[in-house]
């Protein structure tokens, strides 16, 4: 029996009051089970009165409710869900898993905060993220610059530190855990991210962590090879990946026909290297300027490009994330832009929503902030469930996907071209994909000056949409008229030979 009440405490004892002298007189309903729900203040009145199974004062999480109808331990519940990425996405969805990174310059206050995270049951995967010293040279302890230590995470420095995370995660909803991978010795880190964490999934990139952005010393050809051999290593465990390379090129600008294209080659060598479950991160509001409409068409169209992979052996897992470049370094206004984010991108029918605590753009976010975040994006998502309209009809959204399917058919086409000279799969060949960087077919204009990429393309918000633009006229120019400019410059190459 449900017992319900919301007005005033003072009304709310005489009632209770009243409830237990009628209970204690009709022996007939001895043998029913009472809950009670109401505002926090007349809760914990229920909860005084001893009648009641449980109460709910609107705070319990879903794992709470949960174990109190089922009558389970939190900890059995949590275990029902799955302690592994595919069997808790089918014990939650339609509900989203809730993913946030976390990652404090202390490990104490790391392994404190992550234990009272997993207490709050507000979080199903927690990415740690340990500090850049460790990512580059972790297995190089030589190398490490220490006055940089607990720059951007948290200073992982041997394996036990990461088996002392996971073991203080063993508590409230015990979420999944993962980690970002290493900026080199993938492989080394994937193997040791299994052994400690019990590693949800791997997130390994093609192109980066390379010359191209400088986040480790390999060479874009050297690298793309080795990141691959991760990937495979991960397939060949059995472990999920995610190869999150589109949204790496969108932050420094490259426009969207060029993000799509890169989601569909990580894909793709995911595919052909032997991924079975695939993760696919889709990150709106990038670049800072792009509408929620024309940000849904690039999504839509990634979804189908990625989606067109798959297969009784290849899954696609779909995850949506707000764009930290978008949001407001004011708290209060950034918990509106993460609110909305979340729930534009609910339209995706999501199987994980990433997180990004609304502190971020001004600081790391600590368990407390984390949490809260958490919260905010559970109260989009509930909101979305209860039915968002049609946006994939939309005359906009529609037309603006399908121009954007047939720009990277165009650019695929002209990738494969460059890898006629090269053997092998053109969309899987590191010299192929290395050449298509080199001449510019893969692009991005804060990529300019540095040591493989060309960096000309120009790109500019129009009408909502990142598009590429005529640098001298600042007019749109279409994907064939910048691949056929490009295909002039090389005397040897006709690109838009297809």
């Amino acid at each position: 029996m449900a017992i319900g009440y919301r007005l005033s405490p003072e009304s709310a004892k005489i009632i209770l009051d009243e409830l237990k002298m009628h209970l204690i007189a009709d022996s007939s309903l001895a043998n029913r089970r009472f809950m009670f729900g109401g505002t926090p203040p007349v809760s914990a009145l229920a909860k005084e009165s001893g009648l009641f199974e449980a109460v709910f004062d609107g705070n319990q999480s879903r794992d709470e409710i949960l174990a109190a109808l089922t009558r389970q331990p939190h900890h059995e519940v949590s275990k029902a869900l799955g302690q592994d990425l595919e069997s808790r996405i089918r014990g939650s969805y339609p509900y989203p898993l809730i993913r946030h990174h976390f990652g404090l310059p202390s490990l104490e206050d790391t392994i404190t905060g992550a234990r009272r995270i997993a207490e709050s049951r507000m979080v199903d995967i927690l990415s740690l993220a340990p500090d850049q010293n460790a990512q580059e040279s972790f297995f190089r302890p030589g190398e490490m610059d220490e006055k940089l230590s607990g720059s951007g995470g948290v200073p992982i420095r041997k394996p036990e530190d990461l088996m002392a995370l996971r073991e203080a995660t063993r508590t409230g909803n015990h979420p999944l855990l993962r980690c970002y991978s290493g900026t080199r010795d993938l492989v080394k880190w994937g193997e040791m991210l299994k052994r400690t964490i019990d590693v949800a999934w791997g997130a390994v990139p093609l192109f980066w962590y390379s010359e191209l952005d400088g986040r480790s010393r390999r060479t874009l050809k050297d690298s793309i090879a080795e990141n691959q051999q991760a990937i495979r290593w991960y397939a060949d465990n059995s472990i999920p990946v995610e190869v999150n390379d589109s949204h790496q090129w969108a932050l420094r600008g490259c426009g969207d026909t060029i993000e799509l294209a890169a989601a569909y080659l990580a894909a793709y060598n995911a595919k052909a290297l032997g991924v079975k479950t695939y993760v696919c991160q889709f990150m709106f509001d990038t670049p800072k300027g792009i509408s929620p409409a024309m940000d849904l068409a690039k999504m839509l169209a990634k979804a189908k490009l990625v989606e067109s992979l798959a297969s009784g052996s290849f899954h696609v897992v779909r995850m949506v994330r707000p764009g930290l470049a978008s949001m407001s370094t004011w708290g209060h206004l950034a918990k509106g832009q993460l609110a909305a984010s979340i729930f534009n991108s609910m339209a995706l029918r999501p199987h994980i929503v990433h997180v990004v605590g609304f502190s971020e753009a001004d600081h790391a976010s600590t368990a407390e902030e984390l949490i809260e975040s958490c919260a905010i994006s559970r109260g989009a998502v509930e909101k979305a469930l209860l039915g968002l309209p049609r946006i994939d009809v939309d005359p906009a959204v529609s037309s603006r996907k399908e121009a954007l399917l047939a720009d990277v058919d165009l650019l695929i086409g002209a990738i494969k071209r460059v890898g006629l000279k090269y053997t092998g799969d053109p969309l899987t060949s590191p010299d192929t994909l290395a050449e298509a960087v080199r001449l510019g077919l893969l692009d991005a204009a804060d990529l300019r000056g540095g040591k493989i990429a060309r960096g000309a393309i120009v790109t500019k918000i129009i009408g909502g949409a990142c598009v590429t633009i005529d640098k001298t006229s600042g007019k749109p120019i279409e994907e064939a008229e910048r691949i056929d400019q490009l295909a002039s410059s090389e005397e040897d190459l006709d690109l838009t030979e297809l």
